[in-house]
């Protein structure tokens, strides 16, 4: 599960699935220009889209979940630049196989800044 008050960081540009923790923290660092000891998710896709990784710091070290689909790729959503950022339920969706460009969110309360 993905804990809601998360902020979820997803690189644009496909990444290079051979990279571990040190090559994905420099991809945070350098690509999407955040810090990777945030608490933040950074989400990679492959050129394919068949394969996710996610790097989170999770207070005393790094952690990655990885995941190849057997059939089918991910659908990301439309774009500007190298870097999106998304909420913990977009991410569900599309970890589901859900394409956001197909769906329409309703109209829910917000808090004023």
């Amino acid at each position: 599960s993905i804990p809601a008050p998360i902020r979820v960081f997803l690189c644009t540009q496909p990444a290079d699935m051979r990279k571990q923790f040190d090559g994905l923290h420099g991809l945070v660092a350098e690509v999407l220009r955040q810090d990777p000891l945030s608490g933040d998710w950074f989400v990679f896709f492959n050129r394919r889209r068949d394969r996710i990784k996610v790097l989170a710091w999770e207070g005393d070290g790094l952690s990655i979940w990885y995941k190849r689909l057997e059939a089918g790729t991910y659908a990301i959503p439309q774009h500007d630049g190298d870097v999106l950022q998304l909420t913990s339920a977009q991410l569900a969706l599309i970890l589901s196989g859900i394409d956001l460009q197909q769906t329409r969110s309703r109209k829910r309360y917000q808090r004023p800044a």
